[in-house]
């Protein structure tokens, strides 16, 4: 029997959504949405990082990631500052950084319940194959 594609494409796409959704609402409690908060896990993770680059791990656009960092910055998130040339680098506030902490609690909460249904040897082994699928991203 032939997988059919389309229905796995799509089942993979009903799941993602699942996860942003619940994700999103859940991340409200510390006053960020899913977006907002995965840019915060990036600049956490890549400290004084471009806009672009940001953009880039973030899945947006330059512009998109642009006004998503004024964003923060109004929120009091992040800092811009100016780095080589005209390069803005992005760098976590302190309050950046509890938000971050306190929506990391939220998110093992969420993601725990998605994946309740799936047994250990089942998430091993989902992660690898996304991991295959993706490992030439």
């Amino acid at each position: 029997m032939t997988t059919d594609v389309e229905v796995l494409g799509q089942t993979l796409k009903r799941a993602q959504y699942r996860n942003h959704r619940t994700m999103d609402l859940a991340l409200r409690e510390v006053g960020v949405s899913l977006v907002q908060w995965d840019a915060l896990r990036a600049i956490d993770r890549m400290s004084g990082a471009s806009g672009h680059d940001l953009a880039v791990v973030t899945f947006q656009s330059d512009q998109a990631f642009g006004t998503l960092a004024n964003r923060l910055v109004d929120l009091g998130l992040i800092a811009r500052s100016a780095g080589h040339g005209r390069r803005i680098e992005h760098t976590l506030t302190d309050q950046g950084r509890q938000t971050l902490t306190d929506g990391r609690t939220i998110a093992g909460g969420v993601l725990d319940g998605l994946f309740s249904s799936l047994g250990e040897d089942d998430r091993a082994t989902l992660l690898r194959l996304l991991q295959t699928m993706t490992a030439h991203d």
